[in-house]
């Protein structure tokens, strides 16, 4: 299998087809297009939204790079980039808006670290102090952290659950299958912004052979646009119906994943996709599609009326534009222009193809 995120068909095979058991208390499991489980331990029935204590929890990992660490230090002199290598802070980041996208606050999170024989403590005690630091800005208790050396893993690998909990006031959660032919689809900030900042880190030698510093440093800058709770928490009390972060696969997969999910169409405007200078200079540099880049910190979003929740982020800072409409039957349309194309299953994020310098 390739690196990254399993594709669409072998997760309905080989992990949906495989889960049988179910329990009252899981209103929502899991789910293709789904990014959070939601759980109800008030004796309600599956579906019930209505419920004052619910618990919704979300899940990342991924191998670890190591913050203050150069890569040779890291990988023991040897110079190959680790692809799918990501700081941990990022997986923190994008579960809390995940959580965020469900209508929850965060509260606590799990963090557990595979680490190989070769590593030294401070590789450790570096990553627990990256996510301790995260986590006190975000005010979130690391309600447990574990560690294991292990012959398994060849470099570091971290698991992320967090956990967090919506007031009764609020809505439970905002389904992808909340999505309904007619909605406004609106996207939030700028695809492709995680993805930039990385490979504005991880390649800044070499881009900076055919770029100003000003820009590479402003791309590397893009993690200050990650944290996106104010955005979903906008957009909750504007009455939106589906929100979707854009995360691994970038904007293609996540308009795949929301169509998918509800069951629905898609007409898409390309050229309304908002979309950063400094990621179109770096992806045209690196080979990479900018639209099948991870996107953390975007959010894709349906409403019936997307002017008017795209005034509404406006309003408070956040950059937000309607690029299409939800439509009935299976269509998933890109046009660019007098141009169609029709929307294909995600495969492996495009950073993962950029792996070596």
């Amino acid at each position: 299998m390739k690196i990254g995120k399993i594709t669409e068909n072998v997760y309905k095979r080989s992990i949906l087809q495989q889960i049988k058991t179910k329990r009252g208390e899981v209103l929502k499991g899991a789910a293709l297009g789904e990014d959070c489980a939601v759980f109800s331990f008030s004796g309600g029935a599956a579906g019930d939204t209505t419920a004052s204590d619910l618990v919704v929890s979300c899940m990342r990992e991924s191998a670890v790079s190591v913050p203050g660490m150069s890569k040779e230090a890291l990988l023991a002199g040897k110079k190959t980039i680790i692809k799918d290598a990501l700081p941990v802070k990022y997986l923190l980041l994008d579960c809390v808006n995940a959580l965020a996208a469900c209508g929850a606050q965060t509260v606590a999170a799990s963090l557990s670290v595979l680490m190989p024989e070769r590593a030294e403590e401070e590789i450790l005690k570096a990553l627990i102090a990256e996510a301790e630091s995260v986590c006190g800005e975000l005010h979130i208790q690391l309600a447990r952290v574990g560690g294991r050396v292990t012959e398994a893993v060849e470099e570091p690998f971290a698991t992320v659950v967090m956990y967090g909990k919506c007031e009764p006031a609020d809505p439970a959660y905002h389904s992808v299958k909340a999505a309904r032919p007619g909605h406004d689809i609106v996207v939030t900030k700028w695809i492709g912004l995680e993805g930039t900042a990385i490979l504005a880190e991880r390649h800044r030698e070499d881009l900076l052979s055919r770029y100003p510093v000003w820009l590479v440093d402003e791309a590397a800058s893009f993690e200050r646009y990650l944290w996106a709770v104010p955005e979903a928490a906008a957009a909750v009390k504007s009455g939106v119906c589906a929100i979707h972060p854009v995360s691994e696969g970038g904007i293609f997969a996540a308009l795949w994943e929301l169509a998918e999910g509800a069951g629905v169409g898609l007409n898409i405007d390309l050229k309304k996709l908002p979309i950063r200078q400094e990621t179109v200079e770096i992806c045209n540099h690196c080979r990479i599609n900018p639209y099948e880049l991870m996107s953390g910190g975007c959010f894709l979003m349906t409403t019936p009326d997307g002017p008017g929740l795209a005034a509404v982020l406006e309003a408070e800072g956040i950059s937000a534009v309607t690029v299409g409409k939800v439509t009935n039957g299976n269509d998933r349309r890109i046009r660019n222009e007098e141009e169609v194309q029709y929307l294909n299953r995600p495969h492996t994020d495009s950073l993962y193809e950029k792996g070596e310098e």
